[in-house]
């Protein structure tokens, strides 16, 4: 079974140290690392959080290892990804993924940023299809089309 993710004080301290990174343009060494800003469904205000950016057949996507987060409800509400690392800003459009289309998406995924394998039931291993069975547990979105 799944590990549940759950943002704790070691997550909130790693997660600010990565943010100061990316906010310099440093992302952690092998990461594909991103400060991602959404508006605020309910509050309109910016949210900003450190996602990567995976490269799976042809295109780039979102993906949110740890489930239906903040973000995740952001972006259904405004599909609108702002995405800044440094000085380095791009305004994307994004597409939420079916399962077929986000299976070997995660799988790719999970392959690059084995530190989110336990959020899996699927591992690194298996077939694409093993995967598409819980992408309703893990949200895919493409970068459909930049704004900048």
């Amino acid at each position: 079974m799944a590990r549940e993710y759950r943002l704790g004080v070691m997550r909130k301290a790693v997660n600010v140290l990565v943010t100061a990174g990316l906010k310099r343009g440093i992302p952690i060494a092998g990461s594909t690392g991103w400060l991602l800003t959404t508006r605020g469904r309910r509050s309109g205000a910016d949210r900003t959080t450190p996602v990567n950016v995976v490269e799976a057949a042809g295109d780039r996507w979102l993906v949110s290892p740890y489930g239906r987060v903040g973000w995740v409800h952001n972006l259904r509400a405004d599909a609108t990804a702002r995405l800044w690392r440094g000085d380095t800003r791009q305004t994307w459009e994004v597409e939420e993924a079916d399962a077929a289309t986000a299976g070997p998406v995660l799988r790719a995924y999970v392959r690059k940023l084995p530190v989110t394998a336990p959020f899996f039931d699927a591992k690194p291993g298996d077939p694409a299809e093993a995967f598409a069975a819980e992408a309703d547990r893990h949200p895919v979105f493409r970068l459909a089309r930049s704004r900048t």
